[in-house]
């Protein structure tokens, strides 16, 4: 089988092509022909040695969608072709290939209404929005939610599922994608370069960060006492959290095929959409990383095309 694998850690020409066998399932997961794969930042720090356990050489990729070839001893809910999507191994390694051994608690069937190349683009981005807004935050119609990052593949996925909650949304993203993000549902959408969100935002129930930095501290000043913010970058001390009266929350994304069935339901109700960027096929994957790192794209999430 074909797959895109690294060596070494290091930037994206790390990244090579390589002919390997097909793989055998073991307890507890798929066999699974891989139609497509999304390429995300935690691949990135993956490739660059940066997660802890990693041991090269390694296959790339965490998110994907195909087909069931066998399935593994201990695994049910699953028949030989099934159209499947989701995420791979707690080492967010093996998409990127022609075959992967996905463990079978984090893939679910797929959602009809969306294609392979829009299923692979969906997994990470929408649990990790879901765990966000009702795993962490608790969130409740009627309440206010700043969204940082709002055209990213998290930050688009919170808006939508805030809006359908009932949720007041507020957003900040860049001047280019402002009418991009008020069409998924967001109230109340800031430039993050020309507008300071905390001068004009007070009160807010729940940050959602996907930023970090100096964004995730200038959060805490728009949060009403006992607010909470919820990010995926970098965790707040307690100290500061009792500085500023409220509560935060920071946690590594849990992909489970029962999340994923919620989100599908959503999908093929026509609630929920994901936005495709740039589509590539798999011997390209060092230029998807290279548009990872800054390199012109489209809006959207990058995917590689692995089967036809």
């Amino acid at each position: 089988m074909k797959a895109a694998r690294v060596l070494q850690f290091g930037p994206p020409s790390v990244i090579i092509n390589a002919d390997l066998p097909r793989p055998e399932p073991a307890a507890g997961q798929l066999l699974v022909r891989v139609k497509a794969a999304g390429v995300g930042n935690w691949d990135a720090l993956v490739r660059e040695g940066k997660l802890p356990n990693e041991h090269l050489p390694l296959i790339l990729g965490y998110e994907l969608a195909g087909i069931v070839e066998a399935i593994g001893t201990e695994v049910s809910g699953f028949k030989l072709g099934d159209e499947v999507y989701g995420a791979t191994n707690e080492q967010l390694t093996g998409a990127y290939a022609e075959y992967a051994l996905p463990s079978a608690r984090m893939m679910a069937q797929k959602a009809k209404a969306l294609s392979s190349i829009e299923a692979a683009s969906a997994p990470i981005g929408t649990v990790t929005a879901w765990q966000m807004l009702f795993d962490y935050a608790h969130a409740a119609a009627g309440q206010t939610v700043l969204i940082h990052g709002a055209a990213g593949n998290v930050g688009a996925f919170a808006v939508q599922l805030a809006k359908l909650s009932d949720l007041h949304v507020a957003a900040t993203a860049a001047s280019a994608d402002l009418d991009y993000v008020r069409g998924l549902g967001a109230e109340r959408v800031m430039d993050y370069k020309k507008e300071d969100f905390e001068e004009t935002l007070n009160g807010v129930d729940i940050v959602l960060d996907t930023v970090g930095g100096e964004t995730q501290e200038r959060s805490l000043r728009v949060l009403k006492p006992g607010g909470i913010l919820v990010s995926v970058v970098s965790p707040l001390s307690e100290a500061t959290q009792k500085r500023y009266g409220v509560r935060a929350a920071y946690f590594y994304v849990d992909v489970t095929t029962a999340r994923l069935n919620e989100i599908s339901r959503l999908f093929d109700s026509g609630k929920l959409a994901t936005n495709v960027g740039s589509v590539l096929p798999l011997e390209q994957a060092r230029t998807a990383h290279e548009m990872l790192g800054g390199q012109p794209h489209k809006r959207g999430k990058i995917v590689l095309s692995v089967a036809a």
